[in-house]
């Protein structure tokens, strides 16, 4: 059943009723809020205004908005250079060029200095549709997690992703922040409870025995296995939204993973190297149990309509319902 505690949408599992907004809006929204609370916040972007959803930010403190061009190096750079004289920059763009083309501005002018620098991903994963593989940023979360000093975290609806954003500024030192172009179900709620570096359980079935531990929109499609799971296959199961990959919440994955005995990963990433590596490389050291991993499995994406992609590319409902089928059978 879904967990009370976290105060999810009434209807959660109401594709009509839901409501569908991309995880960028979130963004846009948080920045605002983040720019209220704090001056010191500034937000540069590189000729993606509208599309990163900085355009607000940018006309209600246009002052403190720095439009850098195509020139993603010298963004992360000049970011570097605020965060280290007491100011809270935003830098964004989509993921595939930052971090894709500025990591190494990202790694040595940033993470290297433990410069204040929040780096905002956008249109990450293959639901980024009909731009295709060029545009589809499946690599960042392995990218930016590899990295000393930095924090990554990836909002599961536009809700969250309003609040990592405004919980980033108030964060010492470097963030990733991942978020999507295409809408998504938004079923958390203003009181679902979000503290970055804490993994909140949204589904517990009773006697469980699988962990189910999912990131960013695709979060919604493991509870909707969920429930399938429980209502079809008699399979009692726990959902677990880490949303902060790093630093991971190991404590609540190690203890849910010792009391189920089998373990999902879900995430519209390439299984190694994101969320899937993160868990695997925690539960080898402490608690090893059967795993299967949802993702993108060593391919790159293609052109195509964003649900029709999650399909072929096996990030559905039903390739959900698979993946704990088969790590059960491994128990």
């Amino acid at each position: 059943m879904v967990n009370p505690e976290a105060k999810l949408s009434p209807d959660v599992f109401d594709a009509d009723k839901l409501q569908m907004m991309p995880t960028r809006d979130g963004y846009g929204a948080g920045l605002i809020i983040a720019g209220e609370k704090n001056k010191n916040v500034v937000v540069l972007c590189a000729d993606l205004t509208e599309s990163t959803r900085s355009e607000a930010f940018s006309k209600r403190y246009p002052e403190r908005f720095f439009e850098c061009g195509v020139a993603e190096q010298n963004m992360a750079t000049i970011a570097a250079g605020l965060g280290v004289s007491g100011k809270i920059p935003f830098i964004s763009s989509y993921a595939t060029f930052s971090p894709g083309r500025n990591y190494e501005q990202i790694r040595t002018t940033i993470a290297y200095n433990d410069s204040n620098v929040k780096i905002a991903g956008h249109h990450a994963g293959i639901s980024v549709g009909p731009d295709g593989a060029t545009h589809q940023a499946t690599e960042d979360i392995a990218i930016m997690r590899a990295i000393p000093n930095m924090k990554v975290i990836v909002p599961c609806d536009a809700i969250e992703a309003k609040k990592a954003t405004v919980a980033a500024a108030k964060i010492w030192g470097p963030v990733y922040l991942r978020f999507q172009r295409e809408k998504s179900p938004v079923f958390t709620t203003e009181k679902t409870p979000f503290t970055p570096g804490k993994a909140e359980i949204f589904w517990e079935s009773r006697k469980p025995q699988v962990l189910i531990v999912g990131c960013g929109a695709l979060l919604h499609n493991a509870l909707l296995a969920a429930r399938e799971l429980d209502e079809k296959w008699d399979i009692s199961s726990v959902v677990l939204n880490v949303h902060t990959i790093k630093p991971l919440d190991e404590e609540k994955i190690v203890a849910l993973a010792k009391k189920t005995g089998a373990v999902v990963t879900v995430e519209e990433h390439q299984i190694s190297g994101g969320l899937g590596g993160a868990v695997a490389e925690t539960l080898s050291r402490r608690a090893p149990v059967p795993m299967e991993f949802v993702g993108m499995k060593n391919t790159f994406g293609e052109s195509g309509l964003p649900p029709q992609l999650l399909e072929k590319y096996g990030m559905g409902v039903k390739d959900i319902i698979w993946a704990t089928k088969k790590t059960i059978r491994k128990k």
